[in-house]
């Protein structure tokens, strides 16, 4: 969080997000767990993954899962574009950090939102898991849904990434 001045002298609490769009939609995960912004690069499916884990991709020699947002979200397939790009995330999970990429339509900006232009995530009722939003921003007249990176996935999800991830790893690793 960062204090900003603003008109009238009082002293306002901001936090700072990325922005990416999705299906025509814009969101944001906290800038300090976003490590990089690769371009888009062709993924090595693993089998048995969750049909959201678009598979791996080597990043410097260590081997990372990749999640397909919309696929995650719900959202209608899109082939990758020239701004379509993988945002890797640094998760922070009970056993330590976890890496892993992030497929988004495009990066829009960082973006500094003041901590009282964040709502709560709306009650959509029982059937619908909003888990994953850590809250409402809003940017003048712009809304920004802000992920919650660490409950992207649910712990079942993660350890078959990290599972998936691994045996990636290890076979790469015999060839």
């Amino acid at each position: 969080m960062a204090l900003v001045e603003t008109r009238n002298d009082v002293t306002q609490q901001t936090a700072k997000y990325l922005s990416f769009q999705l299906a025509g939609e814009e969101y944001g995960c906290p800038v300090l767990a976003v490590q990089e912004i690769i371009q888009w690069t062709d993924v090595t499916r693993v089998p048995r993954l969750p049909a959201f884990v678009q598979g791996v991709i080597n990043l410097r020699g260590k081997v990372i899962p990749v999640l397909n947002l919309r696929q995650r979200f719900g959202l209608a397939a899109q082939e990758a574009t020239p701004r379509t790009c993988i945002v890797v995330l640094q998760i922070e999970q009970e056993h330590g950090r976890l890496l892993c990429g992030a497929v988004v339509d495009a990066v829009t900006e960082v973006v500094d939102i003041a901590t009282d232009r964040i709502e709560k995530p709306p009650e959509f009722g029982a059937s619908v898991d909003t888990a994953f939003i850590a809250g409402i921003g809003q940017l003048g007249q712009r809304v920004i849904i802000l992920l919650d990176v660490e409950r992207i996935l649910d712990r079942r999800d993660w350890s078959t990434v990290e599972q998936a991830a691994t045996a990636a790893t290890e076979k790469g690793a015999e060839t």
